[in-house]
């Protein structure tokens, strides 16, 4: 058992930077109440990154085949990760709910990918600046929302 987990450390590690910074992002979900929270994101960005490193699996195993281009997984993930997003945008009235948590989903899946790679400084730059952009733009939001006349700020 010790073996294994030596001979896996990179592919542990790269798995758990995804699961922990997927949760770093869900967290600000789950604080405004959100349905895709912690274990959502956390869900994406580790599936994103096991889907990278089967890639690079792949990649290495089958190095002898012409034409092979096991990078398609990668872009599948974000065709996947889009109808994830899709369905938890809804239109309630004349507006539009769930854009914001689409969009996180959609990054936190780029989080998992690059973790996936073994890109952790890539992985928590962009980790720290989508928890930067969703709880310090609401401070922007308001008086803009103010002025144009919206009393509620739309809950996404």
């Amino acid at each position: 058992m010790i073996h294994f987990f030596a001979q896996n450390s990179e592919i542990i590690i790269r798995l758990l930077v995804a699961v922990g910074l997927g949760m770093v992002v869900g967290v600000e979900r789950a604080l405004v109440r959100k349905e895709a929270g912690m274990k959502t994101h956390a869900l994406v960005s580790l599936g994103s990154a096991l889907f990278i490193i089967i890639s690079e699996l792949i990649a290495i195993k089958y190095s002898s085949i012409g034409g092979f281009d096991p990078t398609r997984i990668a872009s599948q993930v974000i065709v996947g990760i889009g109808f994830l997003g899709a369905g938890s945008i809804i239109l309630q009235g004349n507006r539009l709910l769930g854009l914001t948590t689409a969009g996180g989903l959609w990054v936190t899946a780029g989080i998992g990918m690059a973790a996936g790679f073994g890109f952790y400084a890539l992985a928590g730059i962009v980790t720290t600046l989508t928890v930067l952009i969703l709880v310090t733009v609401n401070i922007f939001e308001k008086p803009i929302r103010k002025i144009s006349g919206e009393m509620e700020p739309p809950q996404n």
